[in-house]
């Protein structure tokens, strides 16, 4: 077996040497073959052959037969069956001379170019299946379908296997749970039974503790309880030598011990159960003696003094301090100056101001004017009036700034009859050719016809003539009652200037010129004319405008006289650029006087605001008229065309209403406002005319039924209602088209006590802030997912 192993192992280490031989031998043919086949090239190529190269030739030949001669020696010695070697003869005879590929180029450019759009236009073809391709793709897109549908069973019915597990396992655990508990309730109750027990034992002790504290606190305070004395048994001891302090029955010498005071805490407390103010009352009673009985005579004198010089500086104090209505005129301080200026809401600028009138007795004015004021019932002075008519009797220009409604006609007219009234009356007369003294310039004529009326109360019993230079009325008529001669020209700028002009009126001698409701003169475009108005006056009665035109003494020097320096008072509710501009080119170191704050509607107007469409503003004035208001009611409107058709509409309804406005003629418009005043009608539906400075008593109602085009025509309109001290109420219909107003009347709807906002205009888009502003919204915050 050993010898058969061997030579078996010797057979295959031979076929393995025999097999490699002949893959050497085939390498070696092929690069033969391949050498030949390029000598063959080059020789048809070259007709002289290369030397080195037939020598290479010649040695690779030579190396070929000592190959050939050792495979030879190596065949005898491992003879091989004969049809072996033969089959290796006939498999390398049939084995193929591998022949050399030639070297690929790389394609071209356009070739490439052209292979792409070639694959393009192939797929861009439609491919058209046969019926059996067809076939074959619906069977296997149903095939996938079906794979799809059992692998989904199989994962519910996998759910299913895995939900009953854990339903089982949280069952198990369930039940756990349940033995986990009644064994903690067990240690509960136990617990429980412990701690009720505990704190019965407490609650024991600290019923214990409170009677023992109770008991100590009688025996402190009251003592009511009384000891038991001990009682001696025979087995205790013989002598006893316990003391009780109430057993002393001895008298104390010592005065420390017999005359006790009680406990002093010094301010910290004082003894429970006992009053008090007897407590108090005792110890300054002992301290007093104390201290009394250690002073000295002069001590004693010296204390007599201070407190005397004490009691007689509280009482000076106390006289001084005393409120401004105790006081006298003369005993008035600047204190008492400021204080006042503060009960009536009144802040002045502009320099040395004089103090206000306290009441018409001390205010200088003449008797005869002073018993015109008591008749017309005017009791006391407004505010404007307080500080205004001071200013205007120093001949100071003065600019005004008060809610209408506020006494300003007063304010200016009494510093101009008593200046009239100190010039000699000859020389009025001589001189009435020369002009008025004085030109009142009003936006409307209403206005006009209503300071005539307030100068006619005064001025008349005076002999001071008044004349109205208006529209609407005979320009002949109203010239004639000019060349007559007058005192107080009553104007709107428009015909005034008409008149001056056509030399009817001239103004050599005017002084003294008064610009009432000046912001609604420059709103109405008045500006132009009234500067025209002011260049026709005379320029040799100019103020300087340095520090004369603050000093009393020069301003008061010919006062009464016609050459005095011109004075210009300029009346107004609200301040806008364009006044301020006005006021800056004529008026010289004006004394500024405001009442409230500029433009502040009354605050005893409600305003009520409600914000509805066109087409319900007349269901809902019918609904506020139908409750029963009390005349006189205004109702002001936008349009001359609109009043007329409200006013028809509420008489067919069986109001008492009339109509204002500018399309009226004047006869008109006066009958208007007469009949409003005297009760025959109760509703008045007019246009902004009636909005400024017109004085209707007892208006109880303001409705504005198209809203004011601006914040200050609102403040105007308003402020017909709630005037000398009364109450009164504004109502507003909105629509979306006023949403430019909505700021501002949100803030005037605040900053009135007695109005409520309502939260469709509080919390209105347009109402959070001011028109014309961008709103820049905050960005929101960005989640950025990388």
């Amino acid at each position: 077996m050993g010898v058969e192993k061997k030579s078996s192992r010797r057979s295959r280490s031979r076929s393995r040497e025999r097999d490699k031989d002949r893959e050497r031998d085939r390498r070696d043919r092929t690069r033969r073959s391949r050498s030949r086949s390029k000598e063959r090239d080059k020789d048809r190529g070259k007709k002289k052959p290369d030397k080195t190269k037939e020598r290479s030739r010649s040695r690779s030949r030579e190396r070929e037969k000592e190959r050939d001669r050792h495979r030879h020696r190596d065949r005898k010695r491992s003879p091989t069956p004969t049809n072996v070697v033969k089959k290796e003869e006939e498999k390398v005879k049939e084995e193929p001379v591998e022949e050399v590929e030639p070297k690929k180029e790389p394609l071209s450019l356009e070739e490439l170019l052209a292979k792409k759009q070639a694959e393009e236009a192939a797929r861009s073809k439609p491919k058209f299946l046969t019926k059996e391709e067809r076939a074959a793709e619906a069977m296997k897109k149903r095939q996938q379908e079906v794979d799809e549908i059992r692998r989904k069973m199989e994962e519910e019915k996998k759910k299913r296997a895995d939900f009953g597990k854990e339903a089982s396992k949280a069952f198990d655990d369930m039940r756990k749970m349940d033995k986990d508990q009644d064994r903690d309730k067990d240690g509960f109750r136990r617990r429980e039974r412990e701690r009720d027990k505990k704190d019965k034992d407490e609650d024991s002790q600290y019923s214990k503790d409170k009677e023992k504290e109770v008991e100590a606190i009688r025996e402190r305070y009251l003592g009511l309880v009384k000891k038991k004395r001990r009682v001696r048994r025979l087995n205790d001891r013989k002598f006893v030598f316990d003391w009780d302090a109430s057993e002393d029955t001895s008298v104390d010498y010592n005065p420390l011990y017999k005359e006790r005071h009680q406990v002093q805490f010094f301010g910290r407390g004082n003894v429970a159960g006992i009053d008090i103010k007897a407590q108090k009352r005792d110890q300054s009673k002992f301290y007093g003696e104390l201290l009394e009985r250690r002073r000295t005579e002069a001590e004693k004198e010296q204390e007599k003094v201070r407190l005397k010089k004490l009691k007689k500086k509280e009482e000076k104090q106390k006289w001084d301090d005393r409120h401004w209505s105790e006081k006298s005129k003369d005993e008035m301080t600047e204190r008492d100056w400021r204080i006042f200026r503060e009960d009536y809401n009144i802040t002045i600028k502009g320099g040395r101001i004089p103090d206000p009138i306290r009441n018409w007795k001390e205010s200088g004015i003449p008797p005869e004017i002073l018993e015109i004021v008591e008749k017309v019932g005017y009791t006391d002075p407004t505010p404007i009036q307080r500080q205004a008519i001071p200013i205007g009797l120093q001949n100071r220009d003065i600019i005004g700034v008060a809610e209408t409604g506020s006494g300003k006609t007063l304010a200016f007219l009494i510093p101009l009859l008593m200046w009239i009234q100190s010039l000699p009356k000859i020389e009025r007369v001589e001189d009435a050719d020369q002009g008025p003294y004085s030109i009142i310039l009003a936006p409307t004529r209403e206005l006009a016809q209503q300071i005539e009326e307030e100068t006619n109360k005064f001025g008349q019993p005076l002999g001071i003539r008044t004349v109205v230079v208006v529209g609407g009325l005979s320009r002949e008529e109203q010239g004639f009652r000019l060349r007559m001669g007058c005192e107080i020209v009553i104007a709107t700028p428009g015909r005034l200037i008409d008149v001056l002009e056509n030399r009817y009126l001239v103004l050599n001698q005017c002084t003294y010129i008064v610009l009432d409701e000046a912001d609604r003169m420059i709103d109405m475009g008045f500006e132009p004319e009234v500067q025209k108005i002011l260049d026709y006056m005379p320029v040799t009665n100019l103020k300087p405008d340095t520090e004369d035109a603050e000093d009393e003494t020069k301003l008061l020097a010919n006062y009464n006289s016609k050459k005095k320096y011109r004075q210009t008072v300029m009346f107004t509710a609200t301040m806008p650029p364009a006044v301020e501009r006005l006021a800056r080119t004529y008026l010289r170191r004006p004394a500024v006087v405001y009442i409230g704050s500029a433009g502040k509607p009354t605050e005893r107007v409600e305003q009520i605001v409600y914000i509805l469409s066109e087409a319900d503003k007349r269901r809902k004035l019918l609904e506020i008229l139908g409750r029963g208001v009390t005349p006189p009611i205004i109702i002001f409107v936008n349009q001359k065309k609109g009043a007329d058709v409200l006013a028809r509409g509420l008489e067919k309804l069986g109001y008492n209403a009339c109509t204002l406005h500018g399309g009226k003629g004047q006869e008109q418009r006066e009958y208007a406002l007469a009949s409003l005043k005297s009760g025959t009608k109760d509703i008045l539906v007019a246009t902004n005319v009636a909005g400024r400075g017109i004085d209707i008593k007892d208006v109880s109602m303001v409705i504005n039924y198209d809203m004011a085009k601006s914040i200050e025509e609102y403040t105007h309109r308003i402020g017909r209602t709630g005037r000398a001290g009364k109450h009164g109420m504004a109502i507003s219909f909105c629509t979306k088209d006023d949403s430019e107003l909505f700021y501002d009347l949100k803030h005037t709807i605040l900053s009135s006590p007695v109005s409520t906002c309502p939260p469709e205009l509080l919390n209105h888009p347009d109402a959070q802030h001011k028109p014309g502003t961008v709103v820049t919204k905050k960005r929101r915050e960005e989640k950025i997912f990388a």
